[in-house]
């Protein structure tokens, strides 16, 4: 099928009919492929590309609109068929022709590291591919080579995420030299992929360099050493790199030190917009540093402190800084801080003067009835939207508290609910803000 070429700019027509009519036809397209290799068609696939062809014709899109097919695991109220590597094989091959098809999610099937050799001809023959999910396979570190050595040819994918899946320390090295080569992919999130030390100083040390990668996880390595090497090199990589805009280091052990060394290292930083450092060991002594860097860092737009413990003392230090100096901050979580009524009415004081932070999310501290008055009248007064928030105030017998939402910066990172609103800037606030990606 040509697509390209002096043809189809002096006859679009005639290649919006070739695309719309072999896109309408890829239920059939995917039954006669498991024909042709003699294997037995996945019912789940079926149905989902049966789904997505009912959806192009009901809004008529039109040639140049480009299409994710998502065929997670894990979004369904039944159980379903998870894709198995052989599985895989069909619809890569169903997908070839179509070339505004620019993104695969395939998060929480059954592939492995004999389907990441069909990842690797995926990456090389479908050069419309901008996006692919991997998220919580089964793909090891040999997988993790041959998708590696595929990225060093590829020169269109954007946003690979393979979340979850086990490549360990070896897997992760290959990633850190495919780092040196790609200049194309944008972001990379190798979070709960059981990373170790040298692997993350490998990936650290080759981002000094690497001029393209916008954003990068690297949550919950494995880590043996209670001295902090991987903040440090992390914080010696963002007083160098100039492109990186968005940064994951979840549960990677953090102390005060190490919290002290990344507010230092972004003294100097003019381009990261995110900062992740939740489910760390972060307390109120290491807040004074971040107030600090907020007083004099105008470029963080979205800081993620969820489940450390920074109390009331920790909060005066950053509410200090909100109310009188920076001018940058739209997002911060506070969730499960041990922050009393002291601390939460302080920072809702704050954004009384602060009139560039728009989002705030509190739950999981000790909202008492001052707190609570407090953050209603934010949201009463328009201040603070609802959407903004994780909490809503109501009334009972005159006392007002407050109920939890469903709102977050990250809400929906590893789940995603089977109806309603997936992608919606109240439930992923800090990519809706800070989009280093195109997709989740």
């Amino acid at each position: 099928m040509l697509l390209n070429g002096p043809c189809a700019r002096k006859y679009p027509w005639i290649c919006f009919f070739i695309v719309s009519t072999a896109f309408a036809t890829l239920p059939r397209d995917y039954l006669e492929v498991c024909e042709r290799f003699g294997r037995n068609y996945n019912p789940f696939v079926y149905q989902v590309l049966q789904l997505l062809e009912k959806e192009y014709r009901k809004t008529n899109k039109r040639f140049e609109d480009e299409f994710t097919v998502k065929i997670a695991g894990n979004n369904r109220l039944i159980p379903v068929q998870r894709l198995t590597d052989d599985d895989f094989e069909m619809l890569i091959d169903t997908l070839k022709p179509h070339y505004n098809v620019t993104g695969l999610d395939v998060r929480y099937n059954l592939l492995t590291d004999d389907g990441a050799n069909h990842v690797a001809e995926l990456l090389e023959e479908v050069q419309s591919l901008t996006y692919l999910n991997l998220m919580f396979n089964d793909i090891k570190a040999d997988g993790a080579e041959v998708i590696a050595k595929a990225l060093h040819r590829n020169r269109t994918l954007k946003y690979l995420r393979l979340t979850g899946n086990k490549i360990g320390n070896i897997g992760g090295m290959f990633f850190a030299t495919m780092l040196q080569i790609n200049s194309s992919l944008e972001k990379l999130d190798l979070g709960d992929c059981d990373l170790e030390m040298q692997s993350l100083i490998a990936i650290a040390t080759v981002l000094i360099k690497n001029q393209s990668i916008k954003g990068i996880n690297l949550n919950r390595p494995i880590l043996k050493s209670e001295e902090e090497e991987s903040t440090l090199h992390m914080s010696h990589m963002l007083q160098i790199n100039s492109t990186l805009i968005e940064l994951h280091m979840c549960k990677h052990d953090i102390k005060n030190l190490g919290m002290q060394q990344l507010c230092e290292a972004l003294y100097v930083n003019t381009a990261l917009r995110y900062l992740d450092v939740s489910c760390n060991r972060i307390t109120r002594d290491a807040m004074k540093y971040l107030g600090e860097l907020l007083k004099r860092n105008n470029v963080l737009e979205v800081i993620d402190l969820s489940s450390n413990r920074i109390e009331d003392e920790g909060s005066v230090y950053l509410t200090k800084a909100l109310a009188f100096y920076n001018t940058s901050l739209k997002a911060l979580s506070i969730v499960s801080n041990n922050i009393t009524g002291k601390g939460l009415t302080a920072f809702s004081e704050s954004m009384k003067t602060n009139s560039t932070l728009t989002n705030i999310y509190i739950w999981g501290n000790k909202l008492d009835s001052e707190t609570c008055v407090a953050f209603s009248n934010l949201i009463t007064s328009g201040r603070l939207k609802k959407d903004n928030t994780d909490v809503e105030p109501y009334e009972v017998d005159g006392c007002m508290y407050l109920a939890e939402l469903s709102h977050g910066i990250k809400k929906h990172y590893y789940w995603t609910p089977t109806y309603g609103e997936i992608e919606g800037p109240s439930t992923n606030a800090g990519f809706a803000i800070v989009q280093s990606a195109k997709n989740l």
